[in-house]
């Protein structure tokens, strides 16, 4: 049986999560793993990863979508070519983590095609949500599937899984040392070091893709994005102040670390999720507010779920119900 996985390759969520499934589908056949999109920091070793440009989104240095770099970067007429040259009917079963390229290339040939992505969330009622007609469109016909289950911090419907959480992220030994882990891509460091330098008794490590060596100010460090840095910082830290993405806020959920979340002006996903977050109680901000922020870093507050290790069980699923 020969097996695709897609996935998206904007962000690091889709990457992560692919970490923990790629070996378990290997077990099930032939495994072809294909990603299209930019702006990711991880990578996935040992796989030979076939990638294409695809539809990427990108970000101004104020943490708002910037439509201007979306349509510069992006070549719509490619693709489009590569809609049409993908060769989708190699494939037996085809799981799709919100990639647009082999799913647009599956419905143009009528075939099946799972989605499997936290976007697939937000097709199901029972989410949180926010009003944005836009973002329903995009969350809708981007990627679209023919059959789709969500992973969500709850498990608001059937087919809506609790968060994978990383066998690397499921073994560190945690501290609480004194200082906070930031990650907010969308914003530049000047930003970032401009709030959070006044806020009082506080200390914090900035992870960035806008640096390429470490530098300080204040009671700011900004560091270059490495991924074993950034693990044994998460480990250790006292709290993450980061996007209202899934990957990390369920991470630090899961490690109970103090979150504070600033999701993506604009962007539909991170404006849902962060819905989500406020009804389990976790902290939150439109912009990078130096008095809320303030209020956190003072407050003890611990929001903390524990999401069982459910992979093998969900590729099981998967693979039982839509193999052929």
């Amino acid at each position: 049986m020969k097996i695709l996985y897609a996935l998206q390759g904007t962000g690091n969520g889709h990457l992560a999560r692919a970490q923990k499934m790629l070996p378990i589908l290997e077990n099930y056949g032939e495994l072809d793993v294909f990603m299209s999109g930019s702006n990711s920091q991880l990578k996935l070793d040992n796989y030979d990863v076939k990638q294409r440009q695809g539809l990427s989104l990108f970000y101004n240095q104020l943490g708002k979508i910037s439509y201007k770099k979306i349509i510069k970067h992006n070549s719509f007429k490619s693709f489009l070519n590569e809609v049409n040259h993908f060769p989708i009917d190699d494939y037996d079963v085809i799981i799709n983590d919100f990639e647009p390229i082999t799913a647009h290339s599956a419905k143009k040939k009528k075939k099946k095609i799972i989605g499997l992505s936290h976007q697939a969330s937000l097709l199901f009622d029972e989410t949180p949500k926010v009003k944005n007609k836009i973002g329903e469109k995009i969350i809708k016909y981007y990627a679209p599937t023919t059959t789709h289950y969500g992973f969500h911090f709850e498990t608001y419907n059937d087919s809506i899984f609790l968060p994978i959480i990383r066998d690397k992220i499921r073994e560190l030994d945690t501290k609480q040392e004194e200082f906070y882990l930031v990650y907010l891509p969308s914003f530049h460091p000047n930003e970032i070091i401009e709030c959070l330098s006044s806020v009082k008794e506080s200390n914090w490590k900035v992870f960035s893709p806008f640096v390429k060596t470490k530098t300080t100010q204040f009671n700011v460090e900004i560091f270059p994005i490495d991924e074993d840095l950034f693990t044994q910082t998460l480990a250790n830290c006292k709290g993450v102040l980061c996007g209202a993405g899934f990957e990390l806020p369920a991470e630090s959920i899961y490690l109970e670390k103090k979150l504070f979340v600033i999701p993506i002006k604009g962007q539909y996903e991170q404006m849902c999720n962060c819905e989500a977050l406020k009804n389990i109680g976790v902290d939150y901000s439109y912009d990078l507010s130096r008095e809320k922020i303030q209020k956190w870093v003072d407050s003890s507050k611990i929001i903390h779920k524990y999401f069982p290790d459910q992979a093998e069980e969900i590729i099981s699923h998967l693979m039982t119900q839509h193999s052929v």
